[in-house]
Parts: structure tokens; C-alpha cells; sequence
């Protein structure tokens, strides 16, 4: 689907800028950081966290994106991770497109980044509001 080409980079240049912003390690930890991030298992888990707030638009959207037909599923992935992952693309990629739907592509990104577990207990690092 096109809106998940476009929404898969949309996703990845938020976790970059994230990463760059909130963690000082070399570029090969940055990567490896990205990838965790932008892989099929974590963006499907970021589904299940983004699911209750969305709004019925959007989860059409999500919705249209998971039954596309035509996926060839990565080795790394299973097919139900990897659909779920292409629905998330889907939908950041349809809120790109979408006019003055860059805040409500943030306020998504954040609420995965704070709450999608790493599978090794850490989250998205919480960046510190109360000046200490």
C-alpha cells in the first residue's frame, strides 16, 4: 500500500530524531536503536497502545492498511506482526498526507514511544520536564 511507503519513512525519521535528541551513543547504537523501533514486532505492539485512542477515521484507516493484500513478509517477521506493522505505516502515512496532521502524528509517536516495552523492560527514554 502507498500510504505505508510513505508513512514507514515518516515513522523512521521520528525515531531518528527522537534517538539523536534524547541519546548520546556512537552512530552504530543509534542504528541499532532505530531498528528496534522501526522492526515489525515493535510497531505491532505500538498498535495495541495506540488502538483505544484513536478515532473511528483513523481506525479505518489502520484497519484498511492491515488487510492490504500483497505483503511478502520479511524473514525477521511473522505475517500477523508484519500487517499490523504496514497498518501502523498506513495510517502515520495517511495523517502525513493529511492536512494539519503533523501534531496529532506526534502526540501518536509519543504515546508509543513512552509506552511500547523494548522486550527487554525499557521503554523510550523520558525526557526531563522538571529541570533536575
Amino acid at each position: 500500500m502507498t500510504l505505508a511507503f510513505l508513512g514507514d519513512a515518516v515513522y523512521e525519521q521520528l525515531v531518528r530524531e527522537r534517538l539523536v535528541l534524547t541519546a548520546n551513543m556512537p552512530v552504530k547504537k543509534l542504528h541499532a536503536a532505530a531498528v528496534e523501533k522501526v522492526r515489525a514486532a515493535y510497531q505491532s505492539k505500538a498498535v495495541d497502545v495506540i488502538l483505544p485512542i484513536l478515532s473511528e477515521e483513523e481506525t479505518e484507516i489502520l484497519k484498511r492498511g492491515r488487510n492490504a493484500t500483497g505483503n511478502t513478509v520479511p524473514k525477521s517477521s511473522n505475517p500477523i506482526e508484519y500487517r499490523r506493522a504496514t497498518a501502523l505505516e498506513t495510517l502515520f502515512g495517511y495523517l502525513y498526507l493529511t492536512e494539519n496532521n503533523n501534531k496529532r502524528i506526534v502526540e501518536l509517536f509519543d504515546i508509543i514511544w513512552y509506552n511500547v516495552n523494548l522486550g527487554d523492560g525499557s521503554y523510550g527514554e523520558r525526557e526531563d520536564t522538571n529541570g533536575s
